[in-house]
């Protein structure tokens, strides 16, 4: 048994937008790894998915390296892991940690710690993980980089750390301008004291190179012309390329293959290797089934590594085949077999998605983490050519005691003092409960626990009342009791009694309804929704009327039609604004928002089914 003193693998955790893949950034750059021409680019290197350039947040895990000469003039490998920083991809997080030997963990120097913070922290003590503390941000002109330092401590001792966390370094850095310190009162001009900090303070992996191989799968790629790539780290013992291996499932299954390709990972990409030792994170090609979770043992010595445990989903959708007028004119992929392949798919990369089968053969119901977790999957879809419909989210409950329960979340509110009082008011109308309030500066710091059903449609409901001013951010809490009902939309919505296509003659008279979802030329059918009504209730509305030409001519036929823009509605608005009758219609080049019935009687029909069944079974609970 040796310690690996040339290698340091660590992760990288914080908050969403707290600067982790800026700042992994920065120490690529002055790696000396990449030439000037590739750096030219002055997007993030890292963000390499075209939905993370867009959104400016991380969604998968990444594994990059670089090589690090300390001050002594040993030259050190150090292996990192750049993880996501929202709640919803919290999955991902968790299983990349079982890799890493440290972290560094990024807060903020005005926000301080945030709710993602305390959860990645959380799950790093699980694992017993080393931390270094990164105040970044420190180029910000409102940072309390001491009150962030004695706020992060507090956290720590909040979360039980033992005496070996507590005695966290802390070093100050701004990724953006690509610097670090030790100390405030020391400037740097590069990223050195950090590199210096992660190699002198996170020691480097215990190596028992006599033990049989064992490596645990936490992370998939996959290469069109060799199949699937296990990419984990190697716990014990060493490997070979054409090395004969058993893969052990999560079924307890075992499997025999041989490593056709092994791989260490360099700078942004891989390099193949002959063999690969305890403490590497490397990528083996050759493994047909594998799936994130499995080991990879001596065949002689099949002796399995704990589970990767991920927290359960919160929320779920049924996902179903498209069946409106307009289906498979523009998707490429529309059947329910397609469907059902893509997902599959998905399940083996993504470890915190859940797919069952619903009653219906064209249907799938599909848990995740949160409306983003479930929205970047669709996004993504429906960019690779896919054509289907979702329901309105539903929060997952559970039987707890013999109680039905659902689960709260930790919800934080920044915002300006003078919208207190709104942000109060919607909180308060969806079973929120405040747990803490301060002011940092001229913003006021809030904290809520709120229902998970509670958050949906939260978001635009806020930064509506708030002018965009408000911030808002939310993680898992715990399950608790059924709070009580929530207010549904507040207003009805249009719905189109004919087929065709929009006209401003149409648009012009009903835009003093309310607010437009569709221009002039857009193709409509019967039980689409074309916008939103002023009223509580659905109306039919023709917006495919035309103007009767007749010979007579005045001034008031002649005026000029001008129309108020309607309203952009992205994949997670209309997921946010939708009812239970009501469907998301996703197509590569549209998202449409439809009744689930696109007949009037039959909605009619549905909603009196509905109200009965509801009626009789508050007859039998009052009769009990």
């Amino acid at each position: 048994m040796k310690r690996r003193d040339e290698l340091r693998n660590i992760a990288i955790i914080a908050h969403v937008d707290h600067g982790k893949t800026t700042l992994v950034d920065a120490m690529l750059r002055q790696s000396g790894m990449f030439r000037a021409s590739q750096l030219e680019d002055k997007t993030l290197i890292l963000d390499n998915n075209p939905l993370e350039r867009e959104r400016g947040i991380t969604i998968l895990a990444k594994n990059v390296a670089m090589t690090y000469p300390d001050t002594k003039g040993v030259t050190r490998k150090i292996n990192i892991i750049d993880t996501p920083g929202h709640a919803d991809f919290g999955g991902e997080v968790e299983r990349v940690l079982k890799m890493a030997d440290g972290v560094l963990l990024l807060v903020d120097a005005f926000e301080g710690p945030m709710p993602q913070t305390r959860f990645v922290l959380k799950k790093a003590f699980q694992y017993h993980i080393k931390p270094i503390v990164v105040i970044n941000k420190t180029d910000r002109p409102d940072a309390r980089p001491h009150e962030v330092l004695n706020e992060v401590f507090d956290l720590f001792l909040e979360l039980e750390a033992d005496d070996d966390a507590l005695d966290f370094p802390v070093v100050y850095a701004s990724g953006r301008d690509g610097y670090a310190m030790v100390e405030l009162d020391h400037p740097s001009t590069d990223m050195r004291p950090l590199l210096e900090t992660i190699v002198t303070k996170i020691k480097g992996p215990i190596a028992d190179l006599e033990r049989p191989l064992q490596m645990q799968v936490t992370n998939i790629d996959y290469n069109e012309y060799v199949g699937r790539i296990g990419i984990g780290r190697i716990f014990n013992g060493t490997v070979n390329k054409g090395q004969k291996i058993a893969l052990l499932k999560r079924n307890g299954k075992v499997e025999l293959h041989t490593v056709q390709e092994l791989y260490l990972f360099a700078g942004l990409g891989r390099e193949k290797t002959q063999v690969a030792e305890a403490g590497d994170i490397c990528a083996i090609v050759g493994l047909e089934d594998v799936d994130i979770g499995d080991t990879i043992a001596h065949p002689d010595h099949p002796e399995p590594l704990p589970l990767i445990d991920v927290d359960e989903p919160t929320l779920n959708m049924i996902f179903s085949v498209n069946d409106s007028p307009f289906a498979g004119m523009e998707g490429k992929y529309v059947t329910s077999r397609n469907l059902r392949d893509r997902l599959m798919r998905e399940l083996q990369s993504n470890v915190a998605l859940k797919v069952e089968d619903t009653g219906s053969p064209d249907a799938l119901r599909v848990s995740g983490r949160g409306l983003l977790h479930l929205g970047v999957l669709l996004e993504n879809m429906r960019r690779e050519g896919y054509e289907l419909q979702v329901s309105k989210p539903k929060v997952i409950f559970k039987e707890l005691n013999g109680h039905k329960c659902e689960p709260i979340e930790n919800l934080v509110i920044d915002v300006p003092g003078e919208f207190v009082g709104r942000v109060m008011e919607a909180i308060g109308n969806r079973r929120g409960e405040l747990v803490k309030m301060d002011a940092k500066g001229n913003i006021t710091h809030m904290e809520f626990t709120i229902p998970a059903r509670g958050l949906i449609g939260l978001r635009t409901r806020l930064l509506n009342a708030t002018q965009g001013e408000a911030v808002m951010h939310h993680t898992f809490h715990e399950y608790e009791f059924i709070r009580g009902t929530l207010p549904g939309r507040q207003n009805g919505v249009m719905v189109s009694m004919e087929n065709g296509n929009t006209n401003a003659y149409a648009l012009d008279t009903l835009q003093e309804r309310g607010v437009m979802f569709v221009k002039p030329g857009d193709a409509v059918y019967e039980g689409m929704v074309v916008g939103e009504y002023n009223k509580d209730m659905d109306i039919p509305v023709n917006v495919c009327k035309e103007k009767n030409l007749s010979n007579m001519r005045t001034t008031s036929s002649d005026k000029n039609i001008i129309l108020k823009p309607p309203r952009d509605m992205s994949l997670e608005i209309a997921l946010e604004y939708i009812e239970d009758d009501e469907l998301v219609e996703i197509t590569p080049k549209t998202i449409r928002l439809r009744k689930r019935y696109l007949k009037e009687n039959e909605r009619k029909r549905h909603s009196r089914a509905a109200q009965a069944a509801m009626d009789e079974t508050v007859i039998v609970e009052d009769q009990k």
